[in-house]
């Protein structure tokens, strides 16, 4: 049953099918630039569905699950189509999603998304100017160009700097090929490897990086990146990676005291009622309300909160992470069928967890070409990268370590001041030489044990092609999903969250009844 069920392609497929064979005879769905938002595809279905004089369900015409980037940028592009009778259900107090600040050791830190990723690049990365020009947010340029001189051994002082370079020369030049290989692979992705493979393919490291710098470097280079190791990323989709490739190499470290977050209540302000102090009172936008079943038909949909309140309406756009669809937090009725059930499973939430430890006075090294060092464990992921964070935050004596995927999980498991003393016993380690005071306090996010996140963003793992990717994104019925796992081209980042709610393109449409077919809602 289950193996007719993946069989029996929805008309989204059917559609889909039917645009490869219309444009000049190639597989348009391969190309990543063609295939269609579901903030698009609503955008559309509502207005063909409003011109067909369709019956309105009771309540908003289209509820939103989430209040993160992407649920409020969709919403936002939802309004300027005219379409304003909508309702946000978002499960925590606050607005933001994974963009959220908490005050450490008086600063205002971001424990999720820190970073505005691809600046200064041919093109301008939708996110830079909200925060660098809009909004004007204090944001640091991230200075990795001293890293080879900033590795440090278990043994406390750092390698010597030639050899940590040539290591790291080498890496890049292996990476390089490996562009160059994935540009040939076909756009199916029936030939795609891991990043692992790849390596191998090239001689590098044929048994995975063993000595300690190969492992740090290795892990900075890639789970710094992608929260998860090169075993499981895939290369074709990452290698390069677009967001940098677009928008440009630079990166730009956020750090206001009113958080990253504040891009979010920015756009949510330009159509959701606000008060004087700019915060939203619209009756639209309601809080603490966690979605737990979503019943639809082909007549419309039903959404019932844990409270027991229960919302109607002709459309719903599910915005939570793909980590909260592999859970069991909502029920869809009737069950989502197999060929989605499966494309949710297959791909990735990784864990991301940046912590922030505060001491009563500075040990490690400052200034230009010091901002980033990292710790070559015998043990990979354990503790290796660090950043020092005088520039944002002058004399506030704080460090940030980042940890992901496994480590990630473990540290999630234990105590805080177990992590503490984890963290300080590596430091006294690094720094054998300084008289290294105990940690007064320490800030562990647990975005993998949160029921509303389950992680922190998505990664695109091997075994997944295009194909199953546009599945990823597909609705079913009235049901339309968005987030950063929707970005094709960004999954993972801000912007990619940012432009699953707000990028329209325009679709290549060889007839109208193939945009009525496409285009109108799917039964």
């Amino acid at each position: 049953e289950l193996s007719a069920q993946l069989l029996d392609l929805p008309v989204y497929k059917q559609a889909c099918e039917a645009e490869r064979n219309s444009v000049s005879g190639r597989p348009v769905s391969t190309r990543r630039d063609m295939t269609p938002t579901a903030t698009t595809a609503l955008v559309l279905a509502l207005t063909l569905a409003h011109h067909a004089s369709l019956a309105a369900a009771a309540g908003p015409r289209v509820i939103i699950v989430g209040a993160g980037m992407s649920g409020i940028s969709a919403g936002k592009r939802l309004s300027e189509a005219g379409i304003t009778d909508l309702v946000i259900l978002e499960a925590t107090d606050h607005l933001g999603g994974r963009m959220r600040k908490h005050n450490f050791g008086g600063v205002s830190v971001e424990i999720g998304a820190n970073w505005v990723e691809g600046v200064n690049g041919g093109k301008m990365n939708p996110i830079w100017p909200l925060v660098n020009s809009t909004l004007k947010l204090r944001n640091f340029r991230s200075d990795f160009d001293g890293l080879a001189e900033n590795v440090y051994k278990e043994t406390g002082g750092v390698y010597d700097r030639a050899y940590v370079q040539k290591r790291l020369d080498r890496a890049n030049e292996v990476e390089e090929g490996g562009a160059k290989l994935s540009a040939k692979l076909r756009p199916s992705g029936q030939d795609d490897m891991s990043i692992l493979a790849m390596q191998r393919l090239n001689n590098h490291l044929p048994n995975g990086p063993a000595s300690p710098v190969d492992m740090i470097l290795d892990y900075f280079k890639h789970d710094y990146e992608f929260a998860e190791p090169p075993r499981v990323t895939s290369l074709q989709n990452v290698v390069p990676l677009a967001t940098f490739r677009d928008f440009g190499d630079d990166v730009y470290f956020v750090a206001d005291k009113r958080g990253y977050e504040a891009v979010v209540h920015h756009l949510a302000g330009q159509y959701l009622e606000a008060d004087k102090a700019r915060n939203i009172v619209d009756p639209r936008l309601q809080l603490n309300k966690v979605v737990r079943e979503i019943s639809y038909s082909g007549s419309g949909v039903t959404v019932r909160t844990e409270d027991d309140k229960v919302y109607k309406a002709d459309y719903v756009m599910v915005s939570t992470s793909v980590g909260v669809l592999q859970s069991d937090l909502i029920q869809f009725k009737p069950r989502l069928p197999a060929w989605k059930v499966l494309s949710i499973y297959q791909f990735d939430m990784a864990v991301y967890t940046k912590i922030f430890v505060k001491f009563p006075r500075k040990f490690w090294p400052e200034g230009k070409g010091r901002e980033f060092f990292l710790y070559a464990s015998s043990r990979r992921g354990y503790y290796g990268v660090w950043q020092e964070l005088e520039a944002p935050y002058p004399d506030a004596n704080v460090l940030l370590v980042t940890v992901t995927d496994e480590e990630s999980r473990r540290i999630e498991q234990q105590s805080d001041n177990q992590t503490k003393a984890e963290i300080v016993e590596v430091l006294r380690s690094m720094f054998s030489g300084e008289d290294v005071p105990d940690a007064t306090d320490i800030l562990v996010p647990r975005w993998w044990s949160d029921r509303f996140y389950r992680g922190t963003f998505s990664n695109w793992p091997i075994g997944v092609n295009r194909y199953e990717y546009d599945q990823l994104r597909a609705p079913v019925g009235r049901v339309y999903f968005t987030g950063e796992h929707t970005s094709e081209h960004y999954n993972g980042y801000v912007h990619g969250a940012y432009l699953s709610g707000m990028y329209i393109r325009r679709r290549l449409m060889p007839n109208a009844e193939f945009q009525m077919t496409y285009m109108a809602p799917w039964r």
